[in-house]
């Protein structure tokens, strides 16, 4: 089960990463290279949990597994489709443990939804989860120059150039810096 997990998440990338890297805003001559699919989930997914969640689905049948919300955050995401991802990824946050990925994800969907304030929020709450977390880093980056907020910009586009090693990511981090004023 771990391998196919692994396997699927690289099969979404791999299909994604091309989107990413040419349909989104840019800052400069570059924008975010992608968002990162959310990472498998853990044995804490518990019939109360299910529950609970499938309650809330997004005005389609409620889909349960963990997996399957993330594969269609990302297909709503990928087909601009902000209000559903974002309804996906809340419901995914609700799962646990706390996963710096879908805090990501959940970010940038509401910073393009225009809800930059509490994308900022999402971000900051990634960022606790795993400082060491490259990508969060490059978007909280993003975010903070669309904003205009420089200095909290530099301080997280330095950060995503110092840690990990996605060298697409340093890049990026690397082009939005030189951009900045």
């Amino acid at each position: 089960m771990a391998v196919f997990q692994v396997l699927f998440g690289l099969a979404v990338f791999a299909i994604t990463r091309d989107y990413y890297m040419t349909d989104a805003p840019s800052v400069g001559a570059h924008a975010p290279t992608r968002i990162a699919p959310a990472t498998a989930w853990p044995n804490v997914v518990t019939e109360s949990n299910i529950a609970r969640l499938s309650s809330s689905a997004t005005g389609e049948a409620a889909v349960t597994d963990p997996i399957e919300m993330s594969r269609q955050a990302d297909e709503f995401f990928a087909n601009r489709q902000y209000e559903q991802a974002a309804a996906l990824y809340e419901r995914l946050l609700a799962f646990g443990p706390p996963n710096a990925d879908v805090h990501n994800n959940l970010g940038l969907t509401l910073h393009y939804l225009g809800r930059s304030t509490e994308a900022l929020d999402r971000l900051n709450d990634g960022v606790a989860v795993d400082p060491d977390n490259q990508r969060i880093w490059l978007t909280l980056g993003f975010v903070n120059s669309q904003l205009g907020n420089t200095e909290q910009a530099r301080t997280a586009l330095t950060a995503a150039t110092k840690i990990g090693s996605d060298e697409s990511i340093r890049q990026s981090a690397m082009t939005m810096l030189e951009n900045l004023p």
